[in-house]
This record gives C-alpha cells, sequence and structure tokens, in this order.
C-alpha cells in the first residue's frame, strides 16, 4: 500500500464530474492510491477515472493503482457484506479492491443508506459475523486485504481475538492535534498498518475546522522551514510510518501536497509538534443514542477521547 493516498470524501458532497476530474488529474500528477466509500458516493466517479486513465494511457494497468473502499454502517450485518461490496465494485468497475474496511464499528438496520444512521436505526454490530463475511470477501478474492476504520485499541483487540485474517489497516483521524500515540504503539505490536485521515483536521467539513491549519507551533515550524503548513502536517505523520490520506481537488494544491518526499522535520521540530495540546476532531456523536448500543462517546472510543 502506498503511503500516500488522495481521500475522495467531499462535504458538503460535490457533482460525481468534479470527483471524476480531480481524479485524472491527481492520475496526472502522480496519485496512486485512492480512497473511497459507499458512504462518499464517490466510487462511480473513481471508477469512471481509473477507466479513462487507461484509455489515456495515463496508467498501463489497473494494478498500478491502490483501491480502498469501504463497508457503511448499514450494510454492516454478516449477510449484507458480500452484496454491498459487489455494489461497490460494480460502482467502481473493477474485480477487485486493494482493501475492504468497515467504516465504523457501528450497525444501522437500514441497509443501502448511505447517510448518517436515523438514531433509532442504531442496532449492536454483530462483529464475529461481520468479520467472517469480510474474511470470505477477502477468500473469495473480492478484495485483496481486509481492516477496520475508526476503531479503538479494545475493538482491535476483540476482532483479534476471533479473527482468522486479522485486520490488515485501521483507518483512523491521525494529526498534529490528535497523535493516537496509544493507537499507534498498540497497531504497530500487533502488525496493523495505520491509515490516517483528516490530517489537516478537515477544516470545511461537518465535523471539521481550522485548529491544525491555524495552530501557532505549526505555522512558526512552516516558516522556518520554508514549507507550507499542510505540508509539515503531512510529512509528521508520514514520518511516523503511518499512511496518508489527504483530499483536495485543487490541482496545486495536489501537487504541493505530494512535495513531502525529500525533505525531513528535525528532531527539535517533532519535539515541538509532540508538545502541541491534544484535540479529538471526529468525535462521533452521530453514533450516540440513549436508545442505542452506544450511549456515550466515551462506549464508542473506549476511553481513548
Amino acid at each position: 500500500m502506498p503511503l500516500f493516498g488522495m481521500g475522495t470524501a467531499a462535504s458538503p458532497r460535490v457533482p460525481s464530474q468534479e470527483t471524476k476530474t480531480a481524479i485524472i488529474e491527481a492520475i496526472k500528477i502522480g496519485y496512486r492510491h485512492f480512497d473511497t466509500a459507499s458512504f462518499y458516493l464517490s466510487e462511480e466517479p473513481l471508477g469512471e477515472a481509473i477507466a479513462e486513465a487507461l484509455s489515456l494511457g495515463l496508467i498501463q494497468s489497473r494494478d498500478e493503482l491502490f483501491i480502498t473502499t469501504k463497508l457503511w454502517c448499514a450494510d454492516a450485518h454478516p449477510h449484507v457484506v458480500l452484496p454491498a461490496l459487489r455494489n461497490s465494485l460494480k460502482a467502481l468497475h473493477l474485480d477487485y479492491v486493494d482493501l475492504y474496511l468497515i467504516h465504523w464499528p457501528v450497525s444501522s438496520s437500514t441497509p443501502g443508506i448511505y447517510e448518517f444512521p436515523n438514531k433509532d436505526s442504531l442496532v449492536p454490530m454483530d462483529f464475529r459475523g461481520v468479520w467472517e463475511a469480510m474474511e470470505n470477501s477477502q477468500k473469495l478474492g473480492l478484495t485483496k486485504s481486509i481492516g477496520v476504520s475508526n476503531f479503538s485499541c479494545k475493538k482491535l483487540s476483540d476482532i483479534l481475538a476471533i479473527a482468522q485474517i486479522p485486520p490488515a489497516v485501521n483507518q483512523v483521524e491521525i494529526n498534529p492535534l490528535w497523535q493516537q500515540k496509544k493507537l499507534i504503539q498498540f497497531c504497530k505490536e500487533n502488525g496493523i498498518v495505520l491509515t490516517a485521515y483528516a490530517p489537516l483536521g478537515a477544516n470545511g467539513t461537518m465535523w471539521g475546522d481550522n485548529r491544525v491549519l491555524s495552530n501557532q507551533v505549526l505555522k512558526e515550524i512552516s516558516i522556518s522551514k520554508g514549507k507550507s503548513l499542510p505540508q509539515i502536517c503531512l510529512r509528521w505523520v508520514y514520518e511516523q510510518g503511518i499512511c496518508v490520506l489527504v483530499k483536495s481537488f485543487n490541482k496545486e494544491r495536489m501537487k504541493e501536497n505530494m512535495d513531502i518526499f525529500n525533505w525531513t522535520l528535525s528532531d527539535e521540530e517533532h519535539k515541538k509538534i509532540n508538545q502541541i495540546p491534544q484535540i479529538k476532531g471526529c468525535r462521533g456523536e452521530y453514533f450516540i443514542s440513549n436508545k442505542g448500543p452506544i450511549k456515550t462517546l466515551e462506549e464508542l472510543w473506549d476511553g481513548e477521547i
């Protein structure tokens, strides 16, 4: 898995053609890892972009790309996992994905609905049954690897305890203001690769803000380094050995975001970043309900918040 990739989640959602055009431009620039999800509604434009990139000769084979997609909460039921993945593959016009993730450790009772679930529809996830279905999807060759997203150390431990095939990846929020040191150590000890979303704080989304991009410590480092503040954040994540996903549909920013490989942060700069006060951005309030299986944020994150 390339340790640098392009996210395709837009909030608010954008027209498919805009997404497709941006992905084709990203392939021209050199992006080879693309992250999508049924929830994002970006699978179809990504599939169209891949087909066009092949027809234009921008890539010679689909195998040059690493494609990740995800199982949404509404489809997180043992009997729905395979049909949901097949629907994703149909939208992507692909025979397989490289990585398939459980999007959240939450299920809802409304299969096929790709919106945040109504709180009355939240139900306990059958982790054993869902993970067995994920394993079957890999055994059938529909995905090369399987993993999870937004899982705590405890929930990862629960999966590891029942898994025949352990999760290859955990995709979570990581940035200089939410460094996830405990989770990084746990995943390292258990051979699980971490992928970082919201490395710049997801400013402009329904839950993100500019707390990362306005941080004074990061501003000072970017000025002294002669790099942009987003580049500092992306390089910091990359130097943790973590795969980093960043979403921009702007050509110049896409180029800038990729320019993080021929320089390093100093020990002193790392020390300053390590001392930044921590605050989580994506807290997942939309999965909390007094009537549901998860009643508090502490339960959702098992205290890791």
